[in-house]
């Protein structure tokens, strides 16, 4: 069986559809068969990262590692039963349609509560939350006491994650492995940005997840989208020579791949 990565996290903005398709674009590069999901219906930014790719890689003439992105299938109402929700009949008919042919499944969730959002949690061998580094961006995954900075319980995201954790035990599922990422992390070492982590350590003891650094704030990653380019595909669209900033970011991809620990990949770029 495929093994299913999901990325969620019910803020916009922190970096999710940016998350899938590098993670999604090294695994392929690392010779492993990548399927690709998007289930925001309304704004599809990893869908529509994809399609970048694929119409700029037919401008431009070349072939690149892609993974293979299947649109969110239709299902006739009539085919549905009574007792079974549409949104569970696609999400299942699309997993089922990649799975023979993928050695690992991305799911981006939208960043909002849905149906969709709630049933892929469910089926995540591994949890990926981008996370901004700031409090504003904390208050996702706990509620924290203002005059102290002390966690006073696990936010509504939270509680979500702990329930489909709980589905996965009772069908007899291995657990999730829950990494929160820590992205736009500034370069100076901030009063804030010190309480931020401790407070992350502190919660990820008591709710068990994993925190890792994630990507900081480049431009380059707002210029690689309307190409649906990543930092692995520069030196192959005839970028000679990458600057300091492109090959920190590069090891912060790498880092990444590499923190996951999923299962039978080795990091070679």
């Amino acid at each position: 069986m495929a093994h299913i990565i999901v990325v969620g996290n019910e803020k916009g903005g922190s970096g999710k559809s940016t998350t899938c398709m590098h993670v999604a674009t090294a695994l392929v590069r690392m010779g492993h068969r990548v399927g690709a999901l998007d289930l925001d219906v309304r704004q599809r930014s990893f869908g529509r990262y994809i399609e970048n790719r694929a119409a700029f890689l037919a401008r431009a003439g070349i072939e690149l590692p892609s993974p293979r992105y299947l649109v969110l299938p239709e299902i006739d109402e009539a085919e549905v039963g009574p007792d079974e929700n549409i949104l569970d009949r696609r999400l299942a008919l699309g997993v089922a349609q990649l799975e023979p042919v993928s050695d690992f499944i991305l799911i981006d969730c939208p960043g909002s509560h849905t149906r969709l959002s709630q049933v892929a949690h469910t089926l995540a061998d591994t949890l990926i939350t981008p996370l901004n580094d700031s409090f504003i961006d904390f208050d996702l995954l706990a509620r924290i006491d203002p005059e102290t900075g002390k966690v006073k319980g696990p936010s509504i995201y939270s509680e979500m994650v702990w329930n489909a954790r709980q589905l996965r035990a009772q069908a007899g599922l291995k657990p999730i492995d829950w990494i929160v990422l820590r992205n736009r992390l500034g370069a100076q070492q901030m009063h804030n940005k010190k309480k931020v982590g401790a407070a992350l350590e502190d919660l990820s003891k008591r709710i068990g997840f994993r925190v890792a650094p994630g990507f900081s704030e480049r431009v380059i990653f707002r210029e690689l989208f309307p190409r649906g380019l990543t930092l692995l595909d520069l030196k192959d669209t005839g970028v000679e020579t990458l600057n300091l900033s492109n090959i920190a970011a590069r090891q912060e991809v790498r880092d990444l791949v590499a923190e996951l620990q999923l299962p039978g990949v080795t990091v070679t770029f």
